[in-house]
């Protein structure tokens, strides 16, 4: 049996940039995928502290260093400037691995910078 659960998670990342007219992502630091193990064009879930809004997507990276969070196309109607999202990402775990399974969680300051 498989179990689908939590695999990563970037908490609080203020979103920095917004571009409605994009075919639609989330835009991400690489930097920041790469501490949690986020790949480019993987599937995300994002949810919206400020609103409670939630949208599917996938991670597209950024300039690296930038502390980039831009959310892009339709995901630009869930979020604005300035709010706090958590992004997360999801994995099937075999039943005898779910007991010692552990996400990889960077919880980021108001500047996307790991706290």
């Amino acid at each position: 049996m498989l179990s689908t659960m939590l695999k990563s998670k970037l908490h609080h990342a203020r979103v920095t940039e917004s571009n409605r007219e994009y075919q639609g992502s989330l835009l991400i630091d690489p930097d920041l995928m790469e501490r949690v193990r986020i790949v480019p064009y993987e599937k995300i879930l994002v949810a919206n502290v400020e609103n409670g809004k939630r949208g599917e997507t996938y991670a597209v990276p950024g300039e690296r260093g930038s502390r980039v969070i831009g959310v892009q196309g339709a995901m630009a109607h869930l979020a604005d400037v300035g709010d706090r999202l958590i992004v997360f990402t999801f994995a099937l775990v075999p039943e005898e691995d779910m007991a010692s399974h552990r996400p990889l969680i960077l919880l980021l300051d108001e500047n996307n910078e790991p706290g």
